[in-house]
Order: structure tokens, then sequence, then C-alpha cells
């Protein structure tokens, strides 16, 4: 099969490769996808996992790409749940080879049925952004309806759905972002907007819950903007600012198939909306780590057509 491969940390995405693998191998409880799209993190060729395995040993050459919706092509030992032919979407697991592949072997729990209405493309957008919203959002924050949430980075992949889900959830929602992000963020449902670069956002009221994608200085400086047992939740790296009398926390997102199903529920029913900005082949999945231009939006790779 035919794959995108990394095979030098140092390099970044200029190591990365179409190339010929094997094969994959299902284990038990696993599923073998044939991929139709891919999603991907530019940033996960900085992550340990992409290099090495559990045990820490180099698996290289790796195939990047988290995020994966496709068919279920091959079935593991004592695998349940799920069937061959089935729609399927979720994520792969961290230290293996992912999705910017023809085929990928994932343990079943990380996949979820996806609906017939549902595009592929629409599907390998959502696991990481819909999961990480929702874990940070309700698991972590536990926002409720009538509280305040500022989202930093509101029109990115996660910011972006973490908008719709809080102002769903009833919560007073204000995004930060570049001043070309204004109107994309107030369409996405969000009360009020500030550019980062522009507005003296840190002198801003107080809210219950800060939810940080960028980190640095900006996650620092949130710090003040909790109110008195309110949260700071980043995906971005550890805090080393707290509320002076609120939580700070930081989490890394976690596979949760019920949790899926009930994201493309919302995607189906048009509560939910993804930014999709390109889809390019997987032949041009070298180029899409390494964008020559800001693109307002995901880039897809689509591997095998509908």
């Amino acid at each position: 099969m035919q794959a995108i491969t990394a095979q030098d940390g140092d390099v970044g995405a200029a190591g990365l490769t179409l190339t010929d693998l094997p094969y994959p191998h299902a284990a038990e409880n696993d599923v073998i996808v044939r991929v139709h799209a891919a999603g991907f993190t530019r940033g996960e060729l900085d992550w340990p996992a992409t290099w090495t395995d559990r045990a820490g040993r180099d698996r290289t050459p790796s195939v990047p790409g988290h995020e994966v919706s496709g068919v279920v092509a091959q079935l593991g030992y004592g695998t349940t749940g799920l069937t061959v032919g089935q729609r399927v979407f979720g994520l792969t697991d961290w230290a293996r080879n992912g999705s910017l592949a023809e085929y990928v072997a994932v343990e079943a729990r990380n996949l979820a049925p996806l609906p017939a209405d549902i595009d592929h493309t629409s599907a390998a957008a959502l696991p990481i952004s819909g999961l990480t919203a929702w874990q940070g959002l309700f698991d972590h924050a536990r926002i409720t309806t009538g509280q305040s949430i500022l989202i930093h980075g509101a029109a990115g992949s996660v910011g972006s759905i973490a908008v719709q889900l809080a102002r769903e959830a009833g919560a007073h929602v204000t995004g930060t972002g570049r001043a070309t992000d204004r109107d994309t963020v107030l369409a996405l449902g969000a009360h009020a907007f500030l550019d980062l670069a522009t507005d003296p956002w840190q002198q801003a009221e107080q809210v219950d819950v800060v939810f940080d994608v960028i980190g640095g200085d900006i996650l620092d400086q949130s710090a003040a903007l909790v109110r008195t047992g309110g949260t700071l939740v980043t995906i971005a790296a550890p805090p080393t600012v707290h509320p002076k009398q609120g939580r700070a926390l930081f989490f890394v997102v976690e596979p949760d198939r019920a949790r899926l199903a009930d994201l493309a529920e919302r995607l189906r029913d048009g509560r939910l909306d993804v930014r999709i900005g390109a889809v390019r082949p997987l032949s041009e999945a070298t180029i899409a780590f390494a964008p020559e231009r800001r693109i307002a939006g995901r880039t897809i790779i689509r591997v095998t057509e509908d």
C-alpha cells in the first residue's frame, strides 16, 4: 500500500515522503480501515510518539495522521461491535502508524460508526477537534448554562467547534484571534470577538472559563481573566501561571466512541459545522504539512474516492 512516511525528526515536514509499505497487521481487537479521508496535526512531527512506540523503541519509518474516515476492511481476532464493509471514523493510536495511508490498523474502541449521509471528508475533520473541544468544555471545565467563556484561537479547528458547543450549551462566548477571523467567529455563534493583536484583551472582564489552544504569553496572561472558582483549561502546554482562586489544567484528547457518535449527530442535524479549507490527494500530503500560506480551515487528505 502507499503511505506518507516520516524518517527523520530533525528535518520536520521536509523528511516526509510517499512510500510503499506492507499492508498493516490486525492485532487483537483491531480493525483495518480502508482510508477514504485523513486528518493530521502539523505539530505532530514534534510529538515523541510519532517516532517511538509505547515501549520507547524507534518505529521509523512512521506514518503520521491521527484522524481517519473510511470503511472496515478486516477485523482482528476478538474484535466486536463493528463489521467488514461498515463506514467508520475516529482516532488512530498515537504511537502506531497513522491515517495518511491507504490502510491503517486501529483499535476498534477508537472508532465510531459513520452515518451514510456524512461524507468522509467532513468526518475526517471531526475526531481530534471535536473530542478536544468537548472534553475541554464539559469534562474538564464543566461549563454550564449561563456561564461565560473566553476561547482563544476561536477560528481554528478546535476553537471553532468549542465556540459552537459552548453557545449551544447556553454560555456567553467571547472568541479571540486575528482581525481577519472576526466575521467567522461571530458567524459561528460567539457573542463577542477580541483581536489579540490590537484589542486590550488582557483587560477584559473576568470569565468562568478560559479555553486556550495557543499557549505561551497568551496562556500566562489569561490566568488573570479567570474569576473566583473558574477554570483555565489548555491543550498547548501545562500552565505555569494559575488563577488566584481557580483551577488551571492541561489535557490531551482521549478516544471516546460514544462522544464521536454524538458529534456526528450534531453534524448531520446542522448543529455543528467543521471548517475545511482545502482537500488534497495523498500524493500532496507532504505539501499540506508545510503550506506556503495560511489556510482558513482544516486541510484534509483524500486517500480514496467516496
